[in-house]
């Protein structure tokens, strides 16, 4: 699994045209080979009202950068988004995680149950 990752920077005072346009521009990447998920969030900091985080998940990284940048539905997806955006946001793409909220993600060698004293 591959997490997309982006800061979306949008022009001050369209938010609300933005968050419309991505409404019509979802089903666009959710029909996408490889499509897992997507979340779109909101800054919460003061005076950071007009900045997003978007995060999509992807079974390869080729699904995302020849997949679907590479298909009709981006054009499109690009035609609805992009001109929201200032700057131009820069899209960063991560592995599997290494660490959860409980440790290692993946599995390490048992550890031994620690011996009472006196055993």
């Amino acid at each position: 699994m591959i997490l997309e990752n982006a800061l979306l920077d949008v022009l001050p005072g369209r938010e609300e045209e933005f968050l419309a346009a991505f409404a019509e521009a979802r089903p666009l990447i959710a029909a996408q080979p490889g499509f897992r998920s997507l979340r779109l969030r909101r800054c919460l900091d003061e005076g950071r009202d007009s900045r997003f985080l978007l995060q999509v998940e992807w079974d390869t990284l080729a699904d995302h950068t020849e997949g679907f940048r590479h298909s009709p539905e981006y054009q499109r997806w690009r035609a609805l988004l992009h001109h929201f955006y200032r700057p131009f946001p820069e899209v960063e793409h991560y592995g599997e995680p290494l660490l959860d909220a409980l440790g290692p993600a993946t599995p390490g060698p048992a550890t031994p149950a620690p011996v009472p004293p006196g055993r």
